[in-house]
């Protein structure tokens, strides 16, 4: 009998690490020994659907969205950071919406691969705990998630990130600079300025690649910050890149001898990738990324030159990275 399986989650905006978690999922799904028919909720359906060979229908049309959860088995809400309010209330109460109705209608409810909180609004972190209390099976990224679940009598499982799943290519190093910027309450112009000055106090001689993960939201930044270096010396050699495709991405970072970088996966994939990495702090899972592999990272612009100091002086040297997520566990889930 053929599964069929909704997949809820920060799908269609371009988003690199969110996409990048999609299709390990969807293509780890298709090989499981039993049939499967996913569909993926998505602001952009078509794309989606021709990208992964799915099914998928507008995130926000909430009659297909009842339509499809009625018909379906299993929903499975993640990966990611969707239930955290640090971003938008607005974002986790519709994720909740979609673990509410599956709920209603009596569907198993998987939380894949996630990272929990914080959830800074009271009623909003009640009902999530509630919800998840009746949810079929829970894997979360790092540990705090779990204790929180912990103290609430919520059981779940630790698990990798499944983009450490990804296998990637042997990539030439040739000296160059990755910065990699998103959209933040810690930037603003003085950010901006006190980067520039850094990155031209060590870098000057080297060739600066300045990466755009989700044009939509880090593109003007990516230039704002390229202006600046210019501002500072025009002989600089900096250039945005602008991603085209997740591929490229993963190719560009590979490529790099450092980066410098705010998003988690960005950060995941250059550490898999053995470039040495200096993460900004915009979440509290960068941190845990951070700490997890013992790098010094950037919290604003109070520290930051203090940290380039300590940073520059430090060789990195990476273990022997085994993690992977382990989805023979939740091929039982699914066909249970």
């Amino acid at each position: 009998m053929t599964k069929k399986i909704c997949i809820s989650g920060y799908y269609g905006f371009d988003n690199f690490g969110d996409e990048i978690i999609l299709k390990i999922l969807t293509e780890n799904i298709k090989k499981f020994n039993f049939d499967t028919e996913i569909t993926v909720f998505s602001t952009s359906p078509e794309k989606t659907s021709k990208n992964l060979n799915v099914k998928s229908v507008y995130s926000f049309s909430l009659l297909k969205i009842f339509k499809t959860l009625i018909s379906s088995d299993i929903l499975i809400s993640g990966g990611g950071s969707l239930l955290q309010d640090s971003t938008s209330s607005k974002s986790l109460i519709y994720y909740l919406l979609i673990i509410f109705l599956a709920e209603i209608f009596r569907k198993k409810v998987i939380i894949f691969a996630q990272g929990i909180g914080p959830i800074n609004n009271k009623i909003l972190r009640n009902i999530t705990m509630s919800l998840l209390k009746n949810a079929y099976y829970i894997t979360l990224r790092d540990i705090n998630s779990i204790n929180m679940l912990k103290t609430r009598g919520i059981n779940s499982k630790i698990c990798a990130d499944p983009v450490w799943n990804i296998e990637l290519s042997q990539c030439e190093k040739n000296n160059k600079i990755g910065i990699q910027l998103r959209k933040s309450k810690i930037i603003n112009d003085e950010f901006i300025i006190k980067l520039a000055q850094n990155i031209n106090k060590y870098y000057s001689d080297k060739e600066i690649k300045i990466l755009s993960l989700q044009n939509r939201l880090d593109m003007e930044l990516c230039q704002q910050f390229k202006e600046e270096l210019h501002k500072i010396n025009p002989n600089i050699n900096a250039e945005v890149i602008e991603n085209t495709s997740n591929e490229k991405v993963i190719k560009d970072i590979c490529s790099l001898n450092e980066l410098i970088a705010m998003r988690y996966h960005a950060c995941l994939i250059a550490i898999k990738a053995g470039v040495k990495v200096l993460p900004i702090s915009y979440d509290i899972k960068v941190e845990t990324i951070a700490n997890q592999f013992n790098l010094k990272y950037i919290t604003g612009k109070e520290n930051m030159d203090k940290t380039f100091e300590e940073y520059i002086n430090v060789e990195y040297t990476y273990p022997v990275i085994e993690e992977k997520y382990d989805f023979s566990e939740l091929e039982q889930k699914i066909k249970l």
